[in-house]
């Protein structure tokens, strides 16, 4: 008895076997990717309102040159600065 032998029942299973696998392997690569895709679609949306973005309007020390908050300026330390605080 050849057991080793080429026969055609060998030759399909083998081909049927490798082709199994590989389209098994694409099945669980498009998952994958479907499932790494999601989180990120519901991340973007929201459920909640949307908070505004908050903008405060700066103005600049007549005598040091920093940048303070328009709202509410305080002092930068310096004796002659104009702003309390």
């Amino acid at each position: 008895m050849f057991m080793f032998g080429f026969s055609f029942p060998k030759l399909l299973f083998t081909a049927l076997a490798i082709a199994a696998v590989w389209y098994g392997f694409k099945y669980i690569t498009r998952l994958q990717e479907r499932r790494d895709q999601a989180p990120k679609v519901r991340r973007g949306k929201q459920t909640g309102p949307a908070r505004e973005a908050s903008v405060e309007d700066m103005i600049q020390c007549e005598i040091c040159g920093d940048f303070l908050s328009g709202a509410r300026p305080r002092s930068c330390g310096r004796k002659d600065c104009p702003y309390p605080g």
